[in-house]
């Protein structure tokens, strides 16, 4: 009897849920990229300048 109702549960949660999707391979989710810079971003960052951002909280916030 109990062997029935297990069953039935696992019926009744595969016709409300189906199967599983397929497992998608591990050479399908990952992507190669160059790790070279692009230009934008090498000239967003200035070592020369970034010294008087944020180097002093009352001038920042203007008081």
């Amino acid at each position: 009897m109990e062997s029935e109702s297990v069953n039935d549960a696992a019926a009744a949660r595969h016709a409300r849920f189906g199967k599983l999707p397929e497992r998608v391979p591990f050479h399908e989710m990952i992507e190669t990229a160059s790790a070279e810079p692009s230009p934008a971003a090498a000239a967003a960052y200035d070592p020369e300048s970034s010294w008087n951002h944020f180097s002093c909280l009352a001038f920042d916030l203007g008081l």
